[in-house]
């Protein structure tokens, strides 16, 4: 075990998002702990010096000043079995990833990026979601459910873009799990089956620090970076 814990908080910092204030407050509440964590400016990222961490957390706050860093974090985090969180556009980026180096889907883009992207695997959603709760079903034998201990969670989000329905069945076969969905069937998480611990979604759990409450979710992934 870890006497201090040292999280890579990956992203475009922001101190008037609401999720950037709630995300140190979150570390410090869901583990007894001692937690260092360190913003890393999309366009500063060191890959190298990335094994220091025991956890990487990507961030909301979309588009990030540059993707392909982020991606690149991403593919490390997911190929070196490093705990990994990802929130609201960090959950975007790990499934764009994913179809990109894992899926061979080298044209697999991001319409927010570019909206001339030919494969447009992250798109804008129905209806932007500013700051409102949802219901969410979490699929039956995934690792979100058991965090959880129930099939039916509300939870809040703050996004226009989503992972794009259309291109589900990419994924039906691999790795890649998208383990909920909303009541539009639209998915909303997702988990590498795989991995120690690889989870991304796409409302904001650590809001919930705001309130002086826990959640299932950042505390099993600060004892995922315990080891």
């Amino acid at each position: 075990m870890h006497e201090i814990l040292k999280i890579a908080l990956i992203g475009d910092f922001d101190s008037q998002v609401l999720a950037h204030q709630a995300i140190p407050k979150a570390l410090k509440l869901n583990t007894s702990q001692k937690v260092e964590y360190y913003w890393i400016h999309s366009s500063e990222v060191d890959l190298k010096g990335l094994s220091q961490f025991h956890g990487i957390w990507c961030v909301p706050k979309s588009p990030y000043d540059n993707m392909e860093n982020v991606l690149s974090v991403i593919r490390f985090a997911r190929e070196n079995k490093k705990p990994f969180l990802g929130t609201c556009a960090g959950y975007q980026h790990a499934a764009l990833e994913f179809a990109r180096n894992a899926l061979g889907y080298e044209q697999a883009g991001n319409a927010e990026v570019n909206l001339e992207t030919p494969m447009p695997l992250i798109s804008a959603l129905v209806c932007r979601l500013n700051n409102e709760q949802k219901g969410i079903a979490l699929k039956e034998g995934c690792k979100i459910r058991h965090l959880y201990e129930q099939s039916e969670i509300t939870e809040e989000f703050n996004c226009g873009f989503g992972v794009n329905p259309k291109y589900l069945s990419l994924f039906a076969e691999s790795d890649l799990l998208f383990s909920s969905v909303d009541h539009h069937g639209d998915p909303k998480s997702l988990e590498l089956q795989s991995h120690p611990f690889f989870i991304g979604t796409a409302f904001q759990p650590e809001r919930s620090a705001l309130q002086n409450k826990q959640h299932p979710i950042i505390k099993a992934f600060l004892n995922a970076c315990l080891g």
